[in-house]
């Protein structure tokens, strides 16, 4: 058996696998990948953390507060021990003419295949992270990810330098025009795409208030389903609640539509192995602080009653 937020993420996986044609990707990994899929999350229901394998909240949620602070730097990530993002600040790095240690060119597909690379790997990467965690010089260089989403979403900018705190401004709308249709921030910015270490797979939300209740729906043209996709409902989930109170409002559904929806080549075994699964009940989120969303810390969040199936693990595709 599984409850209503398993099910539709196992019906998603099972369609993709049923239905998907098999494509080239840019990572040369390869995919099965199914275009255009909606998901809907009842939030009052409970919390959307899979429990058909443990997807770890606090990963989740520090990301998110990262991206809520407009921060585009992994030190922060790091000091919370998040290494959600380190490849593609490490991959700008090993490019850079200040490194000077071993060949890490296509480290991604090397580390996977060669055991005797993965540990030298594996100690660059360690020593990386140490930099940025300790040399707040060396993390300005290489910690930055450039205009990811946190800039995107605290400071738009166009090509005539005018800046937008979409945010806030949309924050602004759901409590002064609950009913506006134009609650929506965008992290998809053409004129910045170039500027970023990874474009903006989730590329934009909108707001939607009812009966005292708000939804958030999701654009997301891009969908690694195994790895990001159940980083990316909880995550969005945590954003409904958080704005949510903000706006002395409680929590309706949380809509997720995908463009790409895709399945890597290399998780085919992870996702079966998952689909074979029962789940349990799903958790509860309590926000125990009346701090505003900007200033909210991870450690007011708490999930409560979160059980599951062991994690399962599977490599990043970069």
């Amino acid at each position: 058996m599984l409850n209503a937020f398993d099910q539709a993420y196992h019906n998603l996986c099972e369609e993709i696998l049923e239905t998907g044609n098999y494509r080239d990707d840019r990572t040369q990994t390869g995919t099965i990948s199914k275009f255009g899929h909606q998901l809907r999350f009842d939030l009052s229901k409970g919390f959307p953390l899979l429990t058909t394998k443990k997807v770890s909240f606090k990963l989740i949620a520090t990301e998110l507060l990262w991206f809520i602070k407009g921060d585009t730097n992994i030190q922060y990530l790091l000091k919370y021990n998040n290494n959600i993002w380190n490849e593609w600040a490490f991959e700008n790095y090993v490019q850079s003419a200040e490194y000077k240690g071993p060949d890490m060119t296509n480290f991604g597909h090397r580390s996977q295949n060669d055991q005797e690379f993965k540990a030298i790997y594996q100690e660059e990467m360690k020593k990386f992270k140490t930099l940025i965690l300790n040399d707040n010089d060396f993390a300005r260089k290489f910690g930055d990810l450039g205009n990811v989403y946190g800039k995107q979403w605290r400071n738009w900018e166009d090509k005539h330098g005018h800046r937008v705190d979409q945010l806030k401004q949309v924050i602004d709308q759901i409590k002064h025009h609950p009913y506006s249709r134009r609650h929506i921030v965008s992290a998809w910015n053409p004129t910045e795409i170039d500027d970023m270490a990874l474009p903006p797979c989730h590329t934009m939300f909108q707001f939607y208030v009812e009966n005292g209740k708000l939804s958030c729906q999701l654009y997301q043209r891009s969908a690694d389903i195994f790895l990001g996709v159940p980083f990316n409902i909880a995550s969005y989930s945590l954003l409904t609640h958080l704005v949510a109170k903000e706006c002395g409002l409680e929590v309706g559904e949380f809509i997720h539509t995908f463009g790409d929806a895709h399945i890597y080549s290399n998780h085919l075994d992870a996702v079966k192995t998952q689909l074979n699964r029962d789940s349990f009940d799903p958790p509860r989120l309590t926000i125990n602080s009346n701090a505003s969303i900007f200033d909210i810390n991870y450690e007011d969040l708490e999930i409560k009653n979160y059980q599951s199936h062991p994690s399962i693990k599977a490599p990043i595709a970069v």
